[in-house]
C-alpha cells in the first residue's frame, strides 16, 4: 500500500516476521518513506495495552508521520503477560532493535540510526531497552543501542503502582503484576520489580529523551515521568518533559479503540482532534519551566533531530505523483 502527502510516498510491509527473544517468530509491520534509494532511520514502536493486551496495530498515524519526517517505522508484537512475564517483552523488543540493525537494508533501512517510541507500557518498554541498552552493567545489550527515546505517559515505577493500588485489589489483579509475575513484597518479586524499572537502568551512557505526560493521569500519575527527568537530569542526559494541561491517559491513542469500562480514565485521540494541548515544558538544558503548547509536531521534531532523516521532498519536485 501507499499513502501520498506533500513530503514522502509511504509503502506499507505488513506482517513480516522477525525472530523474538526466545527465537519463536513475531510479527512487525513497516511504514517506509520512499527516499529514492536513499537509507532512512527506522523508529521502532512497541505498542501499549498494559501489557496484557493489544497489538501492533495499536498506534498513532504511523504512515503519516513517517511520510512528513523522512523516517521509518517498525511497529512491532511482543509476548503478552499471559504468555509470558517480564523479562519477555524487553527481550522481544531488543531481538526486533538487533533484527532491524543486522537486516533492515533490505528494506533500505540505515541500521545505524535507531530511536523508540511508545506510550504507555509500550513507553515503558520503549524507555527500558533504550536504557539496558546503554547502561554499563555487565550483560548490557550493546548491539541494541538505539539513538533516542520518546516516551508518552510511561509507567517507570510498577512496584509504586501496585503498593497505591485501592483497598482490596491484589497485586495478581494488576496488569503490573501480571507482568511481573512475583509478588513485589517478597524477595523474588522486589527483585524482579527493580529489574523492569527504568530508574534502576539510568547512566551517563543514556541516549536522549523526550517524555509526555498528562497532568489528570489516574492510571498512570505524572509522577513517573517527572522521576524518570529527575534521574536523567542527574546524570545530564539531554532530556525534556512535557507535561500537558488537564489530559489523561492514552492522548496519543488512535481514535475509536476504548474499552467502554475504561472510556472514563483515557484520553484516545485527543491529541489528535486538538492538535496542541497547553503544557509545561521542563529541559535539562533550562533550568527554568516554561508555558509551551505540544503536539504530535514536537515528537517528530524531536525524533528528526537525533535520527537526521532526509530532508523531505514535496512530491512534485521528487517526480512523484499524488494517488
Amino acid at each position: 500500500m501507499t499513502s501520498s502527502s506533500s513530503s514522502y510516498p509511504v509503502r506499507g510491509e505488513s506482517a513480516l516476521e522477525y525472530p523474538g527473544g526466545d527465537g519463536a517468530v513475531r510479527l512487525m509491520d513497516l511504514y517506509l518513506p520512499e527516499t529514492g534509494g536513499l537509507p532512512v532511520p527506522v523508529v521502532l514502536w512497541p505498542h501499549g495495552g498494559g501489557w496484557f493486551t493489544g497489538d501492533r496495530t495499536l498506534a498513532p498515524d504511523l504512515a503519516g508521520i513517517a511520510a512528513r519526517t523522512g523516517i521509518a517505522f517498525a511497529s512491532i508484537e511482543y509476548r503478552l503477560s499471559g504468555e509470558a512475564v517480564f523479562p519477555a517483552p524487553l527481550e522481544d523488543v531488543i531481538a526486533a532493535i538487533r533484527h532491524l540493525r543486522a537486516h533492515g537494508e533490505q528494506w533500505g533501512i540505515d541500521g545505524r540510526r535507531i530511536g523508540l517510541w511508545g506510550a504507555s507500557s509500550g513507553a515503558h518498554l520503549a524507555a527500558l531497552a533504550g536504557l539496558a541498552a546503554s547502561s554499563t552493567v555487565a550483560g548490557a545489550p550493546a548491539d541494541a543501542q538505539v539513538s533516542c527515546v520518546a516516551a508518552c505517559y510511561p509507567p517507570v515505577d510498577l512496584e509504586l503502582i501496585i503498593a497505591t493500588q485501592p483497598a482490596g485489589r491484589r497485586w495478581q489483579q494488576t496488569p503490573e503484576g501480571r507482568l511481573l509475575g512475583e509478588d513485589p513484597g517478597t524477595d523474588a518479586g522486589r527483585k524482579a520489580a527493580q529489574a523492569a524499572n527504568p530508574l534502576t537502568h539510568v547512566s551517563q551512557q543514556a541516549p536522549p529523551f523526550l517524555l509526555c505526560h498528562g497532568t489528570a493521569d489516574a492510571l498512570v500519575p505524572p509522577i513517573h515521568s517527572q522521576m524518570l527527568f529527575e534521574a536523567l537530569a542527574s546524570h545530564s542526559i539531554d532530556a525534556r518533559l512535557y507535561l500537558l494541561d488537564g489530559y489523561r491517559h492514552g492522548f496519543v491513542n488512535p481514535p475509536g479503540r476504548l474499552d467502554v469500562q475504561i472510556a472514563a480514565v483515557m484520553d484516545d485521540g485527543r491529541l489528535q482532534s486538538e492538535s496542541n494541548a497547553a503544557a509545561v515544558l521542563r529541559d535539562t538544558r533550562d533550568p527554568e519551566p516554561r508555558n509551551t503548547s505540544f503536539s504530535f509536531g514536537d515528537i517528530e521534531q524531536f525524533l528528526a533531530t537525533h535520527l537526521r532523516p532526509c530532508a523531505p521532498k514535496p512530491l512534485e519536485e521528487s517526480g512523484e505523483t499524488a494517488t
